[in-house]
């Protein structure tokens, strides 16, 4: 289980340029692997301490994401950060924070850190925060590169 939050200053989000493969370079939201002996909640926040040097309250849950081809569920929890001094760790080259204007698209690691930050600029417009849960399926046409189409989950 992938783990991480969207961590809130004002109307920006904390992102992490990632210093380890996959996606090296790339943007993301903190997150990482749920380590045993801790809930999920825990293990987002303990992750958003050590990619971003971050201090944080944890909110509510705010998106499920099953990972199919890969085995994995992804999530993340929404965070308010307690104040803007950062200090990436090693798997980070940098964090910054971003307006919803100026988040680098063409340069976010993975579909489940695109499709939470599409749901959270979503719900902010609306003024009203819910849960998302969803899957993201890839598929792979004959003869083509591998490609993601994103699906609700099955009742």
């Amino acid at each position: 289980m992938v783990v991480g939050t969207v961590p809130v200053w004002e109307d920006q989000i904390l992102l992490c340029r990632r210093a380890i493969e996959p996606r090296r370079g790339y943007w993301t939201l903190p997150a990482g692997f749920l380590e045993m002996g801790e809930t999920a909640p825990e293990g987002a926040e303990r992750e958003t301490t050590e990619e971003a040097g971050a201090r944080i309250t944890i909110g509510p849950l705010f998106t499920m994401l099953d990972v199919i081809h890969v085995g994995q569920v992804h999530i993340f929890y929404r965070a308010e950060l307690l104040d803007t001094r950062f200090d990436p760790g090693v798997e980070s080259i940098e964090v910054a924070l971003f307006r919803e204007a100026d988040i680098p698209w063409s340069e976010i690691a993975f579909p489940t850190v695109s499709l939470t930050l599409e749901h959270f600029f979503a719900d902010r417009a609306k003024a009203s925060f819910g849960t998302h849960l969803g899957a993201i399926r890839w598929k792979r046409p004959s003869g083509a590169e591998s490609s993601a189409s994103l699906a609700s989950p099955s009742p």
